[in-house]
């Protein structure tokens, strides 16, 4: 069902790789409720997904750029006035850890790959935002959002250096964000239910703690296009005061110490 939510808005939205993205979903939803916008993710992404699909189904227009790269987001953020004049919203949903990759132990880190996952994943927000601050090329009650998980703030066994880099990444939306206010633009973080996605299936157990997940959650996990509805919201114009938040979107998990269900399988036992 379509609200009409972001009737005449324009954005970009990075990340999306295949079906089972969530930026993929967002774009669908943000299609749906009247958006318009480009899509963009790094050439080898490009390469390796199915954008192309994606683009044909919501009438945009797909631009390969690397989120570390300013010259890249300079040509993709000119490209974005020349097509809109001003934006109204932005969907970071960029995330990668070789060490995760490579199954390297969070205790014998190779630090020239965190330094590469950590650009990636979390540097390359703020040179996001700065390319659009210094193209003054957001309207006023725009919306900038960023996808991250709670291991930022717990601990999870495999999710390795990951955690720092979300950590870092709502750090990153905290502080800009301030200075987003004074040209009335939001930025805000959601922490997502674990979800199964091309990047999420590569951390190690992640198909067992996708149950304990659920179980620890009294509304169950949050599914992509669950997340991909509350990512419209925040881009509407419903959440304008909402800014510099780091928002979970999780069915509970956050607030749960521990829920009847897990303490039922220790009965069991």
């Amino acid at each position: 069902m379509s609200y009409g939510l972001l009737k005449g808005k324009k954005g970009i939205i990075f990340g999306a790789l295949n079906e089972q993205s969530i930026a993929w979903k967002v774009a669908e939803r943000c299609h749906e409720e009247g958006a318009e916008f480009i899509l963009s993710n790094a050439p080898i992404a490009l390469r390796m997904g199915e954008l192309n699909g994606l683009a044909e189904k919501t009438g945009s227009e797909v631009i390969a750029a690397d989120a570390t790269s300013i010259e890249d987001l300079e040509k993709l953020f000119d490209a974005a006035v020349a097509k809109f004049g001003k934006i109204d919203f932005i969907l970071h949903s960029i995330g990668m850890s070789i060490n995760v990759r490579k199954g390297k132990h969070y205790t014998e880190m190779n630090y020239d790959w965190l330094e590469k996952g950590w650009d990636i994943s979390a540097v390359s927000f703020h040179k996001v935002m700065r390319v659009a601050w210094e193209k003054d090329c957001m309207n006023e009650w725009g919306s900038i959002l960023a996808l991250t998980y709670i291991a930022a703030q717990r601990t999870f066994p495999d999710y390795n250096d990951m955690s720092d880099n979300k950590a870092y990444l709502e750090s990153i939306a905290r502080t800009f964000g301030n200075y987003w206010g004074e040209r009335k633009v939001r930025v805000n973080t959601v922490s997502q239910s674990p979800t199964m996605t091309t990047a999420g299936s590569g951390v190690k157990g992640f198909g067992g703690f996708l149950g304990y997940a659920e179980d620890m959650s009294p509304l169950g996990n949050a599914t992509a296009l669950e997340c991909a509805d509350y990512c419209v919201t925040l881009f509407s114009d419903l959440t304008k005061k909402v800014t510099m938040q780091n928002l979970f979107h999780d069915g509970g998990f956050s607030s749960s110490g521990v829920t009847q269900k897990v303490i039922s399988k220790y009965d069991a036992e």
